[in-house]
């Protein structure tokens, strides 16, 4: 389960407490996605910092990026076309919009009672769930 993470200094704590050395371009990295409700991908991450003038390489973009998502300091959305990364935020689901690609966080809560029935049937304690909405504009 993602740790709820309400700011950029508590994801720099965590990062911390899993035993990362905050690297200037990791910092830079959770920075820009902190600073931003959107999800991005490694590219846009990559441009965005370069055109704040910060000297980063498309490597370490990507090496970070996968370091922080498997710690769990980010959120990364697989989808086909490459995946995209945020900050977190509170339990929540995404709405893909399929004219445009954009992703959008909503929060959905569901009964006790169906995850309930989801546990009895295939026999594991729910922790964390997700859904996945689509559609068009």
């Amino acid at each position: 389960m993602a740790p709820d993470l309400e700011s950029y200094e508590e994801c720099l704590e965590y990062c911390t407490q899993q035993g990362m050395r905050l690297s200037k371009q990791r910092q830079l990295i959770l920075k820009l996605l902190w600073d931003t409700d959107e999800h991005l991908s490694a590219k846009e991450i990559y441009d965005r910092l370069t055109q704040q003038g910060e000297k980063i390489g498309h490597t370490s973009v990507y090496q970070n990026l996968d370091a922080l998502a498997r710690v769990g300091a980010i959120e990364r959305v697989e989808r086909a076309e490459g995946c995209l990364y945020s900050h977190h935020t509170c339990a929540h689901s995404h709405v893909y919009c399929l004219d445009d690609g954009q992703l959008f966080d909503v929060a959905v809560t569901l009964p006790a009672e169906l995850l309930e029935a989801v546990e009895a049937e295939v026999g594991l304690k729910i922790v964390d769930y997700q859904i996945e909405f689509l559609g068009h504009r």
